[in-house]
């Protein structure tokens, strides 16, 4: 039960991240925050389902899950930041609030 409450207090300051920063790499990290505790809350509720049902088939599925996300989130971070990259040789700028008109 503690593990939950660490992971959606981890979870929140992602979402704050997100919603405070002007930077795009500040953003990116603010989803990683998220994401890692989606992750954390996997993983408490695994440890949970397998000590309280002794099913450990449960917990290894739910892990699994957790796995699949950590590699989402790895992808997500290589895609930002190659976009950020890009954005950044083009315009010279990474502030979102100076990135408002979008051209081809």
């Amino acid at each position: 039960m503690m593990g939950v409450l660490v992971s959606v207090a981890v979870f929140c300051i992602g979402v704050y991240g997100v919603l405070t920063r002007r930077d795009i790499v500040g953003v990116l990290a603010s989803v990683e925050v998220m994401l890692a505790g989606a992750m954390l809350a996997l993983v408490a509720i695994a440890s949970s389902a397998d000590s309280a049902t002794g099913v450990r088939p449960l917990a290894e599925s739910i892990e699994a899950v957790g796995l699949l996300l950590l590699v989402i989130a790895a992808s997500e971070a290589a895609v930002g930041l190659a976009l950020l990259v890009s954005v950044a040789r083009r315009r010279g700028v990474t502030r979102i609030d100076e990135l408002q008109e979008v051209k081809g």
